[in-house]
């Protein structure tokens, strides 16, 4: 897949090192000279497109000032049949180089050719990637954090995919331990208070106190009466579990399927504790003299292994903590089922967590060297309407969850504005996510897609259609804001790698502001409808391959691609 930025650096180095070899062959670099050096792309385009440090970086080498070696190296240097019209010396030595219509040609060839696959690669194929995300417990409706640590990790799944990874998006469902508990009990508390009165019982102190918890209450009478008041206290809790658990899970489905996010499987904690495999992955530990009693409980010595604590595995009631359960989970997950690397997204409060964990599971015994273990850690949510901000707590009932921020604003708004940077605090302003103007990026950008759409139709109906773009004559888009568009185009590529690279996905939401942006630009000071009809057909062109990569960007984040608005 095309990638017009990386080839015109590899190019450049490629001209480069033909110059060498040339100099050197009239005699004026020494003989079997090479020059090695980097390419970027300057802050400042007075000094071109692309910068080279060759000179720079062989002037040690050649025993030449820089300047002399870039001298020798632009008499040598041939540009026929390049990507580049010109190429100057700068400053200390720098080589700056000018892009030709040729690239900017290959550029709109390259988006009409890939369309919707545009920016894909094959840079990581083969290697299997799980990115395990959401994972909430199954006690309540999906808060604001998972909303955000969702579209984060759908979106770096996305991204990694298009980087050429085997990517599986995974939900692990917590439907064993210490916050089941409280959830049976929760429902106990409010089943009897339903059917005695609410002084005939006590509501857990650390209960889950939300309006759900009535609801599966009222449908359990509905359903049995007042069938469990008279069983014990265990076998009522777990027919309350074994009721509210399939309900409340199936409901975070139907909500994460609205919200566009599907998993490829939800891995049930308790299959862990069934199967024996907790027991098995601390009998290794155990075995490879990295555990100890104290207390009546079994703890790794994690320290050994550089964390700054040691952890309980077991504790003196003979349960396993939720640490020696996810240590089997992520065990399964390298071993049992031969991930390359896996990819957590957990939220700040997990961050001390996941840096203990990352050292524990270099334990040898657990069979994971080559492995690689992954964090994507994200920061809190704040929202905020007029002014105030919005409580989100789950326990205490007055949460906002996922699903009525899906109501209150959609999901667009919800996918873009929580795909933001993933390590800093998010405030998400309610009141900018409805709005229908320019300061709200997403609206921005699905605008600037449906002006395309009207654009193009328009132009259509009055014959005037897009060309295939090698017939387009790039020479005639010189304009500073179609140059600087079709920069934007290029750039798409290279963002996804970098996404993926940097575990960033947030780059694509500023990559599609800022292409938007340029659309814009260009729109303003360059007419498309009133031209003369060989620079109509080259603009009409560049339309088509801007809607094509805004859509495949929205696209990416997961939000829609409207053609009116």
């Amino acid at each position: 897949m095309a990638n017009l930025i990386e080839n015109a650096k590899q190019q450049i180095d490629t001209l480069l090192g033909a110059a060498c070899a040339k100099a050197a062959a009239a005699g004026d670099f020494p003989q079997g000279a090479e020059l090695r050096g980097t390419v970027e792309i300057p802050k400042d385009e007075r000094n071109g497109d692309y910068a080279a440090n060759h000179a720079m970086a062989g002037a040690r080498a050649l025993h030449m000032p820089p300047r002399k070696i870039a001298e020798t190296l632009l008499q040598h240097l041939d540009l026929n049949d390049s990507y580049f019209a010109s190429a100057e010396i700068a400053g200390p030595g720098f080589i700056n180089f000018r892009l030709s219509e040729k690239w900017y040609a290959a550029v709109l060839s390259a988006v009409e050719t890939e369309g919707a696959a545009y920016g894909r690669s094959e840079n990581r194929t083969g290697e299997r990637v799980m990115v395990e995300f959401v994972s909430a417990n199954p006690t309540g409706p999906m808060t604001i954090g998972n909303a955000r640590g969702g579209v984060l990790g759908d979106t770096l799944a996305t991204v990694l995919d298009m980087a050429g990874c085997d990517v599986y998006r995974e939900f692990y469902v917590n439907d064993a331990g210490n916050q089941v508990d409280k959830f049976g009990r929760s429902i106990e508390a409010r089943y009897v208070q339903l059917l005695k009165g609410e002084d005939a019982a006590e509501f857990p102190e650390d209960g889950y106190k939300g309006e759900d918890i009535w609801d599966l209450a009222r449908e359990i009478i509905d359903r049995d009466g007042d069938k469990y008041l008279n069983v014990p206290s265990q076998e009522r809790r777990q027919a309350f579990e074994d009721y509210g658990l399939p309900k409340n899970i199936a409901l975070m489905k139907q909500h994460l399927e609205r919200y566009r996010i599907h998993f490829d499987n939800w891995f049930l904690e308790s299959s862990l504790h069934e199967s024996g495999y907790v027991a098995e992955t601390v009998e290794l530990l155990t075995k490879g003299g990295h555990t100890y009693e104290k207390d009546g409980a079994l703890w790794l010595r994690n320290t050994a292994f550089g964390a700054e604590k040691d952890e309980v595995l077991r504790r003196s009631n003979g349960f396993y903590t939720y640490y020696a359960v996810d240590l089997a989970y992520h065990r399964n997950k390298f071993v049992e089922r031969g991930f390359d690397r896996v990819i957590d997204v957990w939220g700040a409060d997990h961050h001390g967590h996941a840096i203990r964990f990352g050292k524990s599971m270099t334990a040898p015994e657990l069979g994971l060297q080559g492995r690689k273990l992954d964090f994507l850690i994200m920061q809190m949510v704040r929202l905020v309407r007029d002014g105030e901000t919005v409580k989100v707590s789950k326990r205490s009932g007055k949460a906002l969850t996922l699903n009525d921020l899906l109501d209150e604003i959609g999901v667009d708004a919800c996918r873009f504005f929580f795909n933001a940077k993933p390590d800093t605090h998010l405030e998400f302003d309610l009141d900018l996510a409805v709005r229908q103007d320019s300061e709200n990026p997403v609206y921005y950008v699905q605008y600037a897609h449906a002006r395309i759409c009207s654009l193009l139709a328009m132009l259509a109906a009055e014959g005037h259609s897009v060309p295939p773009a090698a017939q387009v004559d790039a020479a005639l888009l010189s304009a500073p804001q179609e140059l600087e568009l079709i920069k934007g185009l290029a750039a798409f590529p290279e963002e996804i790698q970098m996404a993926a690279r940097d575990y960033d996905p947030s780059r694509v939401n500023r990559y599609a502001i800022d292409l938007a942006g340029r659309f814009h630009r260009f729109y303003n000071a360059c007419r498309i409808r009133e031209a003369e009809e060989d620079v109509r057909a080259a603009r009409l062109a560049l339309c088509a391959a801007v809607r094509t990569v805004i859509a495949a960007a929205l696209t990416v984040i997961g939000v829609s691609t409207p053609e009116k608005m």
